[in-house]
């Protein structure tokens, strides 16, 4: 008769409710353990066994593949490699920043006469900037549910599988349709409100798994998991659902555009050859494959047992800022105000001076602007209430989102641009107040306030 013991471990690494089926059924493979019960919101695995309990150096042999360390202690938060991720990723995000700032998307900019070349270098772009914050922050946070499907093998082909997969998914979806694109031409439109509500949905969902992998107690608490019969079936190698996933999630981001996937599709849209449109969808989800796999491969790099608490902290951190990123760039694209308004909720009222309202030509008030991939110069305008005003841009090497204007609040319709050419709107303010537009990404903003 063998007395049946308890004991509890503490693992780092567990983050969701697969995460617990594939510890569990690992765990019952040891002839000693007879039942196991893991806990993702409290990091802990309970085991009931008999004679002699498995050793830390067994269990960490046996999960090193899975990044997966067990201890006896709750893991001790370290200051000084917590401030050595949120370093890194400072960094990180900083380059970002800078490129878009810099305005890189003006090297490549796109019309339906292009060459398949400039939308390849224009996929490769977006690839650095807005996919990178939309989609690429979608690929971290996946990281690390795909290495526990993808790491049987230690080399760094068989974890970078399932990052092949998502980017082979997106390249045949877009080549697909691409296709569709070109047969249904113009008839397809595609709302910027649903698609502003779309992007803040999915960015709440990368700001969550963000939490997650900074190990947030309150997040792991209140995390959603499917039915353990439901994980065990997806965690069970015979069952290849899991491993699909990947391939189906880059083929679904088709329909979750960035800016820039919106102009391809658009210019694929006038192309009205299913061919060329295809080509042209094909170019792009090539180019932005690069930076994507990038991506991927970092998130395989630092995934070695002593560097992953740190890649989950600098990847959880650079999420969040992703996510945030985006919300606030999709409350411009509404009218709403964000981040860059924190003045507005300060100030009373507007002030003016009469030199700084326009002159007004022909009973309009006539405002100009250059428009750039980086910015809007000048970027900030005061008119008159009840007077109508003629909005004179000049296009002068936007690309991606920036080459349209929205303002909700003050006209239905966006404005168009061109390289090159003056695009006039007219419109007339009612209300006084201040108003923003931007590009149909929100990244780029201005306002214009009315007397």
């Amino acid at each position: 008769m063998f007395t049946l013991k308890e004991y509890t471990y503490f693992v780092n690494g567990m983050h969701c409710a697969s995460c617990e089926i594939i510890i569990e059924k690992k765990l019952l493979e040891f002839k000693e353990i007879k039942s196991v019960d893991a806990k993702t919101e409290k990091g802990e695995v309970l085991i009931e066994y008999v004679g002699e309990k498995p050793s830390l150096n067994q269990l960490n042999k046996c999960f090193r593949e899975e990044k997966y360390i067990f201890s006896d202690k709750p893991i001790l938060f370290s200051k000084k490699g917590f401030m050595r991720s949120v370093l890194t990723a400072i960094i990180l995000i900083g380059a970002f920043l800078l490129l878009n700032r810099l305005g890189f998307s003006s090297i490549a900019n796109i019309n339906s006469s292009s060459s398949l070349i400039s939308f390849f270098i224009f996929g490769l772009i977006a690839g650095l900037s807005s996919c990178a914050a939309l989609v690429g922050g979608i690929v971290l946070s996946m990281s690390k549910q795909w290495l526990q499907y993808y790491s049987d093998k230690d080399s760094v082909y068989e974890k970078l599988k399932p990052h092949l997969m998502f980017n082979i998914g997106r390249i045949v979806s877009y080549a697909v349709f691409g296709a569709v694109l070109g047969i249904i031409g113009s008839q397809l439109k595609i709302s910027l409100t649903f698609t502003s509500l779309l992007i803040i949905v999915v960015s709440l969902a990368m700001a969550f798994f963000g939490a997650q992998m900074l190990g947030i107690k309150a997040i792991k608490r209140f995390q959603a998991s499917a039915p353990k019969f439901i994980s065990r079936y997806i965690a069970n190698e015979e069952n290849f659902k899991g491993r699909k996933m990947p391939f189906i999630m880059g083929a679904l981001t088709f329909f979750l555009p960035c800016g820039f996937t919106v102009s391809a599709q658009g210019v694929a849209l006038l192309s009205a050859s299913p061919v060329q449109s295809s080509l042209i969808m094909l170019a792009f989800a090539l180019g932005t494959s690069f930076p994507l796999l990038g991506i991927g491969l970092s998130a395989i790099k630092f995934s070695k047992p002593e560097l992953t608490l740190q890649f989950s902290r600098i990847a959880g951190i650079m999420i969040l800022f992703f996510a945030v990123f985006n919300i606030n760039s999709q409350l411009a694209v509404l009218g709403f105000k964000n981040l860059a308004d924190l003045d507005l909720f300060r100030a009373n009222a507007i002030t003016y001076n009469e030199r700084d309202l326009p002159e007004i030509i022909n009973g309009k008030q006539v405002i100009k602007m250059d428009a750039m991939s980086y910015g809007y110069k000048p970027n900030n305008f005061k008119v008159r209430a009840n007077i109508p005003v003629r909005w004179e841009i000049t296009d002068k090497g936007t690309s991606g989102c920036a080459n349209a204007i929205i303002s909700n609040s003050l006209f239905p319709d966006q404005i168009s641009l061109k390289p090159g050419q003056i695009s006039v709107k007219e419109f007339i303010p009612q209300k006084p107040g201040r108003y923003k537009f931007s590009c149909w990404m929100g990244m780029i903003s201005g306002a214009i306030e009315v007397i």
